[in-house]
Order: C-alpha cells, then sequence, then structure tokens
C-alpha cells in the first residue's frame, strides 16, 4: 500500500509540473490568445482566407497575399530589432536543419497547392465558414498525430541531416543586426510600392 502511495505522489508531482507552465504564465498565455484573435482578424479582412485569393497567389495573379506578407516582415523585423535593442525581448532561435527544411518544406508547398490554405490560413477560412477549410483542419490534426508518431524516427534521422546549427543572416554575412534591416526594409518598401502600382 505504501508504494502505491509513493507511486501516486510521484504521479501527482509530475502532472502539476507538467502544468507549472499553465499556472505560472497566465499573462503570456492571455497575451498569445489575444494576439491571435488580433491575427486571424486581421487575416481575415485583409482577404487572405478566401479560396479564390489563396488560388491567385499561387497562378501569380492575385498578389494580395504576398503584399500582407512583406508587411508583415516589415514590421515585424523593425519591430523585434528594437524590442531587442531595448532589452524587452530575447529571440529563440531555431536550428537550420538542411534535411527537415527541405522535406517538411516540400510536404508543406505540396499541401498548400492542393488545398490553397496554409495552417493560418486554414483557421481563418474554418472561422469565417468555409466548409473546404474543414478538410485542411482534418489535415492539419492527422498530420500532426503522424508526425508525433515518426518523431523517434525522424529525431534520429531528418532532424540530424546537415544540421548547421542557429545561424542568422548576421551572423552569416558577418554584419551587425542593424545593417541588415537598413537594407532589407527599404528594399522590402520598394516592392511593396512596385506592387501596389504594378500589380492588382
Amino acid at each position: 500500500m505504501e508504494k502505491w502511495d509513493v507511486r501516486s505522489q510521484d504521479a501527482d508531482s509530475a502532472s502539476a509540473d507538467h502544468w507549472d507552465w499553465f499556472e505560472g504564465s497566465p499573462g503570456k498565455l492571455l497575451g498569445g490568445a489575444v494576439c491571435g484573435v488580433i491575427f486571424g482578424f486581421l487575416l481575415q479582412k485583409g482577404g487572405v482566407a478566401k479560396f479564390d485569393v489563396l488560388v491567385g497567389v499561387l497562378l501569380l495573379e492575385d498578389f494580395v497575399v504576398v503584399k500582407v506578407m512583406l508587411s508583415a516582415i516589415v514590421v515585424g523585423m523593425v519591430g523585434v530589432y528594437l524590442l531587442r535593442r531595448l532589452g524587452a525581448i530575447e529571440l529563440q532561435i531555431k536550428e537550420t536543419k538542411y534535411g527537415a527544411n527541405i522535406i517538411g518544406g516540400l510536404i508543406f508547398g505540396v499541401g498548400f497547392a492542393l488545398l490553397a490554405y496554409c495552417p493560418g490560413t486554414n483557421a481563418a477560412a474554418v472561422g469565417q465558414g468555409n466548409y473546404d477549410a474543414l478538410v485542411g483542419l482534418l489535415g492539419l490534426l492527422a498530420g500532426s498525430y503522424v508526425f508525433a508518431l515518426a518523431y523517434p524516427f525522424t529525431s534520429r534521422t531528418l532532424s540530424r541531416w546537415g544540421n548547421a546549427g542557429k545561424i542568422t543572416l548576421p551572423e552569416l554575412f558577418h554584419v551587425p543586426t542593424g545593417a541588415v534591416v537598413a537594407v532589407a526594409v527599404p528594399l522590402l518598401v520598394v516592392v511593396l510600392v512596385v506592387l501596389g502600382v504594378y500589380a492588382r
């Protein structure tokens, strides 16, 4: 009986440890939820959750999605750079793994081409009542389950093919981060202006 009690206590302890992140960061969870709602709202209002718009970008006939993404990159790049300079955030950089990145990118690309939704736009499309997006939602759940099952294998294979470590453009070109931002932002703004004038 005592042995059972110890196991029960260990299980309770493990369960409590597992949920420490939930109890210790309600502000972060709330902030994430608010940002997620705002992001979904802007996706829907920007029209990038519409099937026709997404198919249009794949056929290079509609550049609304490109404009939205470039605008987000510019704002995000400047915002993250300033927040980091102020010490308000710390970058969490993922390792560059060529094998996993290439194969994962190909799978993502095929799924995007077949469905015309990416995960973010798929969620927004479901929210606005697009029944075809429910197929994508089921695919996301099934794909996540398959990935979890395959992880013991992929972690020993794909994840080790071409692991270049945590690299960034400033490190790659041996220049300050501010220099990359100073060059990239004006170039992206020019592309946005050109798309605004010459593209739909």
